[in-house]
């Protein structure tokens, strides 16, 4: 398949990751199909990371930005976005590795299906933690996420090295002025923003990237804090403001009639889970204030959940 035309970004987010940029930057240059431009962002490291990444310039081409104050990661994102040509923008932690036929897979993925703007795929954990980490089994097109990440706040998504999307959804989210909320965890940005935006969101079930567990790992040991309710309720806040801002950036608004629109939303999943229906039913219940088209919405929601039992179509999870 000619994937040829499409041009390809590739973002790489540094900071102190000196020991780990190298391999990095190997696994992207060390593509099946090369990437037109690699971009290496360093949120103004103390280590030797400049050095490394002037040295990778020479040798290999690759581009970078050397930022002189250290902002996080969003920062980074935002920057590394603007200096970017790309049709399809690819996202990469600097201690983290590409599989050689991540690009090539990926982009096939793009080609195949137009109407894909958003793709993230199954990972391989190494280093301190080994294992294969899978969302489905299998490929899936996951529709359209509007209404349910608007509502429920669903993050349909993967950490930042799993991440891909076309240029024309990034530029209705980045850049976001709120570098300091997010620091860490930017991806949470970028997965909520492409679902606000309208992005149709794929999944590649094939593990494509390397996922590095170290001591220093920023969203392996946030996941600690999922429990810890003081962060829970921060990241509520942060995640309020950036939906507002999303939101009234692209003169976005909740729809009216959301048993309606709720609907044609899990209608646009081929293969919904058990979870989606149960998702969009607590969102017709709870939000739809028209009480009429709240009974039809929910009739209408549970008719269609039996007809996709019947045909076979429903995914577990």
């Amino acid at each position: 398949m000619n994937t040829t035309k499409i041009k390809t970004s590739c973002l790489i987010n540094n900071y102190n990751y000196a020991e780990f940029l190298g391999k990095a930057v190997d696994s992207a240059l060390n593509q099946t199909v090369k990437f037109d431009e690699i971009i290496i962002i360093d949120d103004a490291s103390t280590d030797n990371s400049a050095e490394i990444i002037a040295n990778l310039a020479k040798t290999s081409g690759v581009k970078y930005l050397l930022k002189e104050k250290n902002q996080g990661q969003l920062s980074s994102l935002n920057e590394g976005f603007l200096a970017a040509h790309g049709d399809i923008i690819f996202f990469l932690d600097a201690d983290d590795i590409y599989e050689p036929e991540y690009l090539e897979t990926a982009l096939n993925f793009y080609a195949r299906r137009r109407e894909c703007d958003f793709v993230f795929c199954a990972y391989r954990k190494f280093g301190a933690v080994e294992g294969v980490f899978q969302d489905y089994a299998v490929d899936l097109d996951l529709g359209y996420s509007v209404i349910k990440t608007l509502c429920k706040g669903e993050w349909i998504g993967s950490m930042t090295s799993t991440l891909s999307m076309r240029r024309e959804i990034l530029e209705k989210i980045l850049p976001i002025p709120y570098t300091e909320d997010w620091r860490i965890r930017a991806d949470d940005c970028l997965v909520w923003g492409a679902s606000l935006v309208g992005a149709r969101k794929f999944y590649i079930s094939q593990p494509l990237v390397k996922y590095r567990i170290h001591q220093n790992n920023k969203f392996h040991n946030q996941q600690s804090l999922v429990l810890d309710r003081s962060y829970e309720y921060k990241r509520w806040w942060k995640r309020n403001a950036l939906f507002n801002y999303i939101l009234q950036r692209n003169s976005l608004r909740l729809p009216y009639l959301l048993a309606f629109t709720s609907l044609n939303e899990i209608k646009t999943i081929p293969r919904p889970t058990t979870k989606d229906f149960v998702l969009y039913l607590k969102i017709i219940f709870v939000f739809e204030k028209n009480f009429y088209w709240k009974v039809k919405g929910i009739f209408s929601l549970v008719s269609y959940f039996v007809k996709t039992l019947l045909k076979g179509k429903l995914v577990k999870g």
